[in-house]
């Protein structure tokens, strides 16, 4: 039997309710996977140890985090980042699956920090440590292109 490669998957995507809001951004094309691969479930903003719900969070321009009362919480974030790689490096995983445009997971673009719905290029927390440590992170809306498996034999 061949063994199914671990990936590392934000957790929202998979249907669990640990966005900011209390919700999930459930997609069927992640949850999908599972057929050929070992989806191993992180929230680095729980692994950082914040609660669900929480006040919605930016990346600022000089790399902290602040909620949308200008709290800090880039500790917490690098707290999460880190147990995430922890967890993606005890598992074995060269890959991982983040939601996009979040302050942690967010690869490429995430949202500016004035919490007016801009975006910027940049990468949250977690996807740029990942990736600092040679894990590739993809977001949502590549899944498809990325992970799909030729099924011909």
């Amino acid at each position: 039997m061949e063994d199914k490669e671990n990936i590392l998957v934000s957790a929202c995507l998979l249907g669990v309710n640990c966005r900011y809001d209390g919700g999930n951004g459930k997609r069927e094309e992640v949850v999908s996977l599972m057929k050929d691969y070992n989806l191993i479930p992180v929230c680095p903003e729980q692994l950082g140890g914040l609660m669900t719900p929480r006040l919605p969070a930016e990346r600022q321009a000089d790399g902290s985090v602040k909620n949308d009362q200008g709290q800090d919480v880039t500790e917490y974030f690098k707290r999460g980042a880190e147990e995430t790689l922890r967890v993606g490096t005890l598992y074995g995983c060269k890959r991982a699956i983040l939601k996009e445009r979040s302050p942690s997971c967010g690869h490429g673009i995430i949202y500016d920090g004035t919490f007016t719905g801009t975006r910027t290029g940049g990468s949250g927390m977690t996807a740029a440590l990942l990736e600092e440590n040679g894990i590739q992170v993809t977001g949502e809306s590549n899944t498809q292109r990325e992970f799909t498996r030729n099924t011909e034999r």
